[in-house]
This record gives C-alpha cells, structure tokens and sequence, in this order.
C-alpha cells in the first residue's frame, strides 16, 4: 500500500468517491455545519470505501471462472465420449 492521501488531497479524493468528509458535531447545540474530520478518520473511510469497490468487481472475476469452468467440463465430456 501506498503513502496514504493527506489535506486537500484526501479530501479531494473523499468528494470523487463520495465520501463524506464532516466530523462530528462540536456540541449538541452547534448549528451550522459540522467540523471537517480529522486526516486519520478521513484515510481510514478512505480506505475502507476503495476497499469495497475493489471487492465488489470479484463477481467478475466469479462468473469468468465459472464460466471457464464449465466450458472445460464440456470439453472433457466431449473429448471422453469421442475416444
């Protein structure tokens, strides 16, 4: 893993992935927006966002297998059933 995204840049990268990059309130009574989170909250959503989009591609690589698999079979079969 690379050299994790500090300041403007994480935060850039937060916004083009949809991240939301508010902490929490200051007080209960506090109107207004909400404090920037810290860098570490902001790396660690960071992460776990490019995390999810990495896992959620694995269907491809699920149904590509699958399909191999089944293509191999039906060769076998045929291969067997012509000797």
């Amino acid at each position: 893993m690379g050299k994790l995204l500090e300041g403007e840049k994480l935060e850039n990268r937060c916004r083009e992935l949809g991240i939301d990059i508010e902490g929490a309130p200051r007080t209960q009574s506090s109107s207004g927006s909400n404090p920037r989170a810290s860098d570490y909250e902001l790396q660690h959503r960071l992460v776990e966002a490019e995390r999810s989009i990495r896992e959620s591609h694995l269907w491809l690589i699920a149904v590509i297998s699958s399909v191999a698999s089944v293509c191999s079979a039906i060769v076998a079969i045929i291969v067997v059933a012509t000797k």
